[in-house]
């Protein structure tokens, strides 16, 4: 696995575990697997809208939206322990940026 060997992996493991702690990363494993599961339905989607599509012959001509990775970063972000809570101040410092001006 991308050659890396066991002491390797023991290591990157115990530099995860120093600087996230024990309590986080339980969160951060499920913030990760809730990703990876809207990762795959949303790969399934935009597989079966793919197989209608040709077999309506649709896809000539037509551009795809960028909307799939506007979607998979607006999921990812709210998966991820504390990336929400970024989220949130930023669009708050948006709202007092246009009040101020």
């Amino acid at each position: 696995m991308f050659g890396l060997g066991t002491t390797e992996l023991i290591v990157i493991g115990v530099i995860v575990f120093l600087i996230f702690g024990a309590k986080r990363i339980p969160e951060i494993g499920k913030g990760l697997g809730g990703a990876l599961k809207e990762f795959k339905q949303i790969k399934k989607d935009i597989s079966v809208k793919e197989e209608v599509d040709q077999g309506e012959g649709k896809n000539q001509g037509e551009e795809k939206p960028p909307a799939l990775e506007n979607k998979l970063a607006g999921k990812v972000l709210n998966e991820i322990p504390g990336v929400k809570k970024i989220m949130d101040v930023k669009d708050k410092v948006e709202k007092v940026k246009k009040i101020v001006q």
